[in-house]
């Protein structure tokens, strides 16, 4: 042992003797000498400010521990039927090792012109859940004949002769409920759907992944609820947010009091792009003749077929509720996520259609305020489908403030009683984060459209495990088919679902009816 210490400290000796020995031979050369000196005197600085701000913020460099379901029963084989292929159907069944030849092979082209296109590589990586899709219903004919060529394509094929066997396509989702190969389904559909084919699966004993918003009115809440827990299925809500690592990196740095006493909450959303206000493609051979509108309105007002309304179903009050059901329910979820706010005391809506002047119901610029007087703090939600203007997340604490999205950012208040001693000896900078977390730096992240932007900046497109960058809602597919092997109930489950639904609800009422309301929790019900 004796022999080892003085080994060890003959290398720090040599170690130390070789650092003056440097900076000496440097110093010979006066400018460059001076000028190295400095660089390594500002690192030795730089580390020494770090060390002491990590030890008063308690948070740590690397990656948070994640709360991941367990790997065992991998080998079991789930044999799912997807209900909705629109623009998220087809989204989700990528994320769940799907996707048909000619998606795969337009995805090859567009990554041989650009060299940061890793679409198609991070398909290819992404992991095989042990999964087949035994039926597809969609109420458009050639979506649906997409969706079974997708199902089909188990090895990522971009041929359609290599295909398998092309699953059942079913013309009413009951049909496909009562199929006896069929355990699980996602359901994509326009949301006025969701609640009754959420209620009739979970009758079915089928396990549900369910888009959001949850409902599309208050009264389907508590009937959904139900329904899941009375059949004890495994239900996940589809905010693939719960799997970003900022988002678990924020929640670390909340329960670890790094902000202080937060009072308010701001979180916004800005497009401006047709396609971001929900002015969707219509398919050019679309008509009466291959869709199935009656089926389409049946749980609604009837009203004449409409093309805009089938494929823009997100502009009208009878198919969805605007922007609450859609993007606000992404910002509530990922504060909900890292803050538990659980629902409201109360909420007051604004806004109009001020831009997009095409006959849409729904406004396109929207503001919530929610309150939260239990937990002394506001939560602001702004949006407009008429700006780019990136505004981003913001969580505000008296001793510091975080800008959250795919990456973390902590700023120390320069009023802050907390770090008030660090600030006036210089270790903290107000205008410098205290902590930053930004999971895989290293690489090029390419998007393709302003919406894309939009949901990448959130951390709703992908995150990054083990340095590699990942579809945010291939892993929380993954979860909730991991819930079904072990019987464990998944991240969003239906208690935070029914969160979601309740304060989403209130938003949508409080605008329609303009004025305040408030929810009774005794009561369990909005007044």
């Amino acid at each position: 042992m004796a022999d080892t210490n003085q080994s060890n400290n003959q290398q720090g000796s040599n170690s130390r003797l070789s650092r003056r020995e440097v900076i000496k031979q440097l110093a010979s050369v006066p400018v460059v000498g001076a000028f190295a000196y400095g660089v390594y005197k500002k690192q030795q600085y730089k580390k020494f400010l770090k060390k002491n701000i990590l030890q008063e913020t308690q948070m740590k460099e690397g990656e948070s521990e994640i709360d991941t379901m367990p790997e065992n029963n991998k080998d079991k084989l789930l044999r799912l039927g997807i209900i909705g292929y629109g623009i998220r159907g087809h989204q989700l069944m990528k994320a769940a090792g799907f996707a048909p030849p000619e998606t795969i092979k337009e995805w090859k082209k567009n990554a041989r012109k650009n060299p940061d296109d890793t679409t198609y590589e991070d398909f290819m990586k992404q992991e095989d859940l042990n999964i087949e899709i035994n039926g597809v219903c969609d109420l458009f004919d050639i979506r649906a004949e997409e969706a079974r060529k997708a199902g089909a394509n188990k090895n990522r094929e971009e041929s359609s002769e290599k295909l398998n066997q092309l699953p059942r396509r079913y013309k009413n989702y009951k049909d496909l409920l009562a199929a006896d190969d069929i355990d699980a389904v996602i359901i994509a559909t326009p949301d006025h759907w969701h609640a009754q084919i959420t209620i009739d699966a979970a009758e079915a004993g089928k396990h549900v992944y369910l888009e959001k918003a949850m409902t599309r009115k208050i009264a389907e809440v508590p009937e959904v609820v139900n329904a899941v827990k009375r059949n004890n299925i495994i239900f996940q809500l589809g905010h693939q947010g719960r799997q970003t690592k900022s988002y678990i990196k924020a929640r670390e740095a909340i329960h670890k009091n790094v902000l202080g006493d937060i009072t308010l909450i701001e979180v916004t959303t800005n497009r401006n792009s047709p396609n971001g206000a929900w002015v969707y493609d219509i398919h050019p051979k679309a008509g009466p003749h291959n869709i199935d509108w009656q089926q389409f309105i049946k749980p609604t007002k009837k009203h004449p077929f409409s093309l805009e309304r089938f494929f823009r179903w997100r502009c009208w009050w009878d198919y969805g509720t605007g922007l609450s059901g859609d993007l606000l329910s992404h910002e509530y979820d990922a504060m909900n996520q890292v803050l538990d706010l659980g629902i409201p005391e109360s909420a007051v809506a604004s806004g109009g259609v001020y831009y997009y002047k095409d006959g849409r119901e729904v406004p396109d610029v929207f503001q919530v305020t929610y309150e939260y007087p239990e937990r002394n703090l506001s939560l602001l939600y702004s949006a407009t489908l008429a700006s780019n203007k990136d505004r981003g997340r913001t969580i505000m604490g008296h001793d510091a403030y975080m800008e959250l999205g795919n990456a973390l950012n902590v700023y120390a208040d320069p009023r802050s009683t907390k770090y008030k001693d660090k600030i006036d000896r210089g270790i903290i900078d107000p205008d410098l984060p205290i902590y930053q977390y930004i999971p895989g730096k290293e690489q090029t992240d390419a998007v393709t459209s302003a919406t894309e932007q939009y949901f990448a900046g959130r951390g709703l497109l992908y995150t990054y495990r083990n340095g590699r960058r990942v579809d945010t809602t291939h892993l929380h597919v993954k979860e909730w088919l991991q819930g079904i092997r072990n019987n464990k109930q998944p991240s969003c489950d239906i208690n935070k679902g029914y969160e979601e639904a309740i304060t989403i609800q209130m938003a949508t009422i409080a605008y329609r009816e303009g004025r305040k309301v408030y929810w009774d929790k005794n009561k369990q019900t909005i007044v």
